[in-house]
């Protein structure tokens, strides 16, 4: 039986071996943890930083086996680790945070909208198909244009396409390769927003200010925080967060991506359970980051403050991008963050800066 808060020394394990769970390596051990991480490819930039390495499969049962053994908790660094995974290390006695219904639910993009709204979160209006007779019906139903996503899999804009007309939808279906998805309204929005939010072991929450997102092709390429927002749309993103969070018994940081409308409204377009692309800004602006944030809180120490104490404009470096690290590490204003990829890629996240402003 696990005794919380976990003491320094304790192992902190990570399924991902990514940037981001790097960057929760790095966090756990300004916070006295080990790390070891789980991850299918050798030399994978989170094992270069951790105490310990486990290089298998995600739903290899000797992988999963070993990192058990090894870990007082385990976390995720991202969302798509199968469910039968998170299931074996439950049988084999692992706390795994956060659980398995957030990842269920972020896993499947209608579980996900149904969720929300049940939950009293707004959302565009959806429906599902699994046949390009049902796509077409969807498409009717919601309006053209609207957006096809698959259901599983896809992130930086993969797995989706803009229906133009309902007789396209079929098209469209075939094109995504003709497996289930879900139709969503066209979302009219002013601009982009996020929330980063976390849930401690005790129910505590605490919200990050919100950021202001700017995306190329689906990725994002620049966020701007804190965002200027008037109070009440200050209020719902708070709000919005604290019900997403207490719906799912969270442990852990979340992203929350939101669509500001006319009027003032605040829709969620995706959940993310796990420390967020847009919250990188938290590393130079804020008292204690989303990363620090996600170990406290899955170690189930107190959770730290979230205020902002800096103003920060955060630039994705992809690709050759990441070359330029001279130039930014020349300028006073900037903190230059490489991920340690050793291969470069074309759209590849390699890095990000995060430029300083005042408040």
């Amino acid at each position: 039986m696990t005794t919380w808060p976990l003491p320094p020394g304790s192992t902190i394990g990570i399924l991902g071996g990514g940037q981001l769970g790097r960057m929760l390596a790095l966090a756990a051990a300004r916070l006295g943890f080990d790390v070891a991480i789980l991850e299918p490819e050798r030399d994978s930039p989170a094992a270069r930083v951790a105490a310990h390495s486990v290089v298998a499969a995600y739903d290899d049962p000797k992988g999963l086996a070993k990192l058990a053994r090894l870990s007082d908790v385990i976390t995720c660094e991202f969302e798509n680790v199968p469910a039968a995974a998170v299931e074996r290390l439950r049988e084999l006695g692992a706390e795994v945070a956060p659980g398995a219904r957030a990842l269920a639910v972020a896993q499947d993009r209608l579980a996900e909208k149904t969720f929300l709204n049940e939950n009293g979160v707004p959302t565009v209006a959806f429906a599902a198909a699994d046949s390009a007779e049902s796509a077409e019906a969807a498409v009717a139903q919601i309006g053209a244009p609207a957006l096809m996503k698959t259901r599983r899999e896809g992130y930086d804009g993969k797995g989706q396409r803009w229906v133009e007309h309902a007789a396209g939808a079929a098209e469209v279906f075939r094109a995504l390769g003709g497996v289930p998805v879900i139709v969503e309204a066209q979302a009219n929005f002013v601009r982009e927003l996020s929330v980063i939010a976390a849930r401690g072991r005790d129910g505590a929450l605490r919200i990050y200010p919100l950021a202001e997102n700017h995306h190329a092709a689906g990725v994002l390429r620049r966020s701007l925080a804190p965002a200027r927002a008037a109070p009440a749309i200050l209020d719902q993103a708070e709000r919005i967060a604290a019900q997403i969070l207490t719906g799912l018994d969270y442990v852990g940081v979340i992203g929350v991506e939101l669509f500001e409308v006319e009027g003032g409204i605040l829709l969620v377009n995706e959940i993310a359970p796990r420390v967020h692309n847009t919250g990188h800004w938290t590393q130079d602006g804020c008292e204690v980051d989303q990363f620090e944030q996600h170990i406290r809180a899955v170690a189930g120490w107190p959770l730290g403050p979230t205020d902002a104490i800096r103003a920060v404009e955060m630039l994705n470096l992809l690709g050759e991008e990441a070359l330029e690290w001279p130039r930014y590490a020349a300028e006073p204003e900037s903190r230059v963050h490489l991920y340690g990829k050793r291969q470069i890629k074309p759209g590849r996240k390699m890095g990000h800066v995060n430029r300083l402003r005042g408040l």
